[in-house]
């Protein structure tokens, strides 16, 4: 068929795959259905504008949504699993998602549906990670339309999870007492071979019903990946000891507490890399020839398009945009419960886009304008409580887009030059958001209205809120002043606005 023939549905098309398979779809002239669990993370992708594109809120466990999104294709990627803190059982959730797609795969006859899994033998030592990857091929083959089963070991590129863990152990530890795990055989790819493998696929009859391994040129250790980071990245030899005393849960505790990844995908991830990773079925390379980047290669691009900002995806792309129903202006009575609320303003003689550029310029290496040090240190208590973090940081040092992680914020909302909305991703006894809106007022000064809001969970939520306020004064006002400062000049200074209902902006309502 020719492309413009073919109809795909690309399932958790705003991951770190899904992203950059969208883009390459249509760039080769393909109709493109993608389809995320958030419509306005979806609206802020690159692609999202593209005329060959239609995007559609689906949720996997929602037999009626997964349905309606396959209706009216001809093909179909199946790139979703369950691996977030708001899964408790994954493996259960992953099963019912495939499940899903299966019914719903053979209502609508599609052509094809590609998966692409995780390699691994299915035997008794096999993670739970790749244990489940593993049943979700099972089920995805057992249905009445042709499957196409890619299984890939740890995969290389600038922004994925594997790659991020690499980079921050080796260039934060010159010396490193490592789990066993750092000798196991692997097989990483480089992420351009594996969208050249899911695209080439597409349509391909030889592939139908068939599971392939797909790897690079080289089988090497995790030690010898570290030796090749630190070469390309310009870093001294690091030394590395292997120990016997590393399980998979401490693993993954010390790749949360050095790198920004949270121990809820480090641990499956260091689970995994306990077992051999080496691709068995090769036949993909005969049917799909390609160039293959050595590792060495792969790291060597991958660290050069980090180190210029500009990562196409990133692994903290698949973090889930959590609604904030409570913030809504449109519900007046959104729980009946209580929530708090801490407003500043500031006036100050700049344009809207100056305004608009120093807010969206927070976090990161950029840091928070004002007591950084109270930051960090907020940073690190979450990681110990199991918390992502502010390690984080964000994937462009400039500019943000819906779903975007921002140290332990996400942006849930974003209007250019108007309005910015982050939720809280730490540990907290309720949920928080952080709010800045940008407007011109009658008087032609720029005011940026500033609001911490937070919705407690229980008793321990409240205390916390009057425990943390009195540090708002100077935090929030720190803050705002730094924005200003980097934004204008004649600055006013910073009012504190009475507490009230969020829904009432007097500061902007001026304009």
């Amino acid at each position: 068929m020719e492309p413009n023939q073919i109809k795909v549905l690309v399932t958790g098309s705003t991951g770190y795959v899904g992203t950059r398979l969208v883009t390459r779809l249509l760039e080769n002239g393909f109709r493109v259905v993608a389809a995320g669990r958030s419509l306005e993370k979806l609206k802020s992708r690159v692609w999202s504008e593209h005329p060959l594109v239609e995007l559609v809120q689906l949720d996997m466990l929602d037999l009626p949504s997964v349905k309606q999104a396959v209706r009216s294709c001809t093909h179909a990627y199946y790139l979703v699993h369950s691996m977030n803190p708001q899964s408790r059982d994954f493996v259960d959730s992953d099963r019912r998602a495939a499940e899903n797609m299966v019914a719903a795969a053979e209502e609508a006859q599609l052509e094809q549906l590609i998966y692409l899994g995780g390699l691994g033998e299915n035997e008794a030592g096999l993670s739970r990670h790749l244990r489940s990857r593993a049943e979700v091929a099972e089920i995805l083959q057992k249905a009445k339309v042709p499957v196409t089963v890619l299984r890939a070991a740890m995969i290389l590129g600038s922004g994925s999870a594997s790659f991020e863990i690499l980079r921050y152990l080796v260039e934060r530890l010159p010396m490193m007492v490592t789990p066993r795990w750092v000798s196991t055989a692997s097989q990483p790819i480089a992420i351009r071979n594996v969208l050249a493998y899911l695209i080439g696929c597409l349509d391909r009859k030889e592939t139908f019903n068939c599971s392939f391994d797909i790897g690079g040129p080289e089988v090497l250790t995790y030690k010898s990946l570290m030796k090749i980071y630190a070469e390309e990245a310009g870093l001294s030899p690091r030394l590395i000891i292997p120990v016997p005393v590393f399980t998979p849960r401490l693993s993954s505790y010390w790749i949360n507490f050095v790198t920004p990844v949270p121990a809820y995908i480090a641990r499956p991830l260091a689970e995994g890399l306990r077992n051999p990773a080496v691709c068995l079925n090769s036949q993909i390379k005969k049917i799909i020839p390609q160039d293959l980047l050595s590792c060495r290669e792969a790291i060597r691009l991958a660290v050069d398009i980090t180190q210029h900002s500009v990562i196409e995806s990133h692994w903290t792309d698949a973090g889930v945009v959590q609604p904030a129903e409570w913030l809504s202006a449109d519900d007046p009575s959104w729980s009946g419960g209580t929530s708090y609320i801490d407003e500043r303003s500031i006036e100050l003689e700049c344009s809207v886009e100056d305004a608009w550029k120093a807010i969206t310029r927070i976090g990161g290496t950029s840091g928070w304008y004002y007591a950084n040090w109270l930051w960090h240190l907020r940073g690190l208590l979450d990681r110990l409580l199991g918390g992502v973090g502010l390690k984080r940081g964000r994937r462009h040092p400039e500019i943000l887009r819906v779903g975007d992680a921002l140290d332990f914020w996400r942006v849930t909302k974003l209007n250019a030059n108007e309005f910015l909305s982050l939720a809280a991703e730490m540990k907290l006894p309720g949920r928080a958001a952080l709010e800045f809106r940008v407007k011109k007022n009658r008087n032609g000064k720029t005011v940026i209205l500033q609001s911490a809001k937070f919705l407690p969970r229980g008793l321990l939520g409240i205390l916390y809120w009057y425990l943390v306020s009195p540090l708002h004064e100077f935090i929030f006002s720190g803050m705002l002043t730094g924005i200003a400062a980097s934004a204008g000049k004649n600055l006013g200074r910073v009012q504190k606005i009475s507490k009230q209902d969020p829904r009432s902006s007097p500061v902007l309502n001026k304009g």
